[in-house]
């Protein structure tokens, strides 16, 4: 990620939730036939602000979703969340996977599809509209929705950003 203000986060000081998004069987072809592997990908978030996601293949099934989680409390990052919501609409792009989150009204919940679903509930937001577009390949949508993610601000880092008070950002 090529964002500047992505701030990381230990995973030593926090009580994390992971949710398994994909699994799959994968495969590789050798002289003396097919060698089979489980490549998974998991979220995982202490749904008040922090996620991250991780990737892992093993042998087992168990094996790859314990590299996931382990890699997954490497690469925590903080999101803004504001009254349940993220603060404003933000496009987000991996490869070929397009993201759109939009903040919405309290009582909406979550209007996500599957893989954008998991890493929004693990950050904590439970209000925003949110679609995804191009590719659905699970691993493109995940990592563009932290993309997204990683590029909110909320009023207050925009207002330390600019050297100006918190009033001034909203007034001009």
């Amino acid at each position: 990620m090529s964002v500047n203000n992505v701030k990381r986060v230990k995973s030593s000081e926090i009580e994390l939730k992971d949710r398994l998004v994909s699994i799959q069987r994968v495969a590789k072809v050798t002289k003396g036939g097919r060698t089979f592997s489980f490549s998974a990908i998991v979220v995982v978030g202490d749904e008040k602000g922090v996620v991250g996601y991780g990737l892992g293949k093993a042998k087992e099934v168990t094996e790859a979703i314990t590299k996931c989680i382990d890699d997954a409390k490497k690469n925590l990052v903080k999101v803004p969340i504001i009254n349940g919501t993220v603060p404003h609409e933000q496009y987000g792009k991996y490869s070929g996977g397009y993201v759109f989150i939009k903040p919405a009204a309290n009582g909406t919940g979550v209007i996500a599809g599957g893989a954008m679903r998991a890493v929004l509930e693990s950050a904590g937001i439970h209000n925003v509209l949110a679609k995804s577009k191009g590719s659905s390949n699970p691993h493109n949508v995940v990592k563009a929705t932290v993309v997204a993610l990683t590029q909110m601000r909320d009023a207050y880092t925009v207002a330390q950003h600019r050297s100006v008070s918190l009033k001034k950002v909203f007034n001009g």
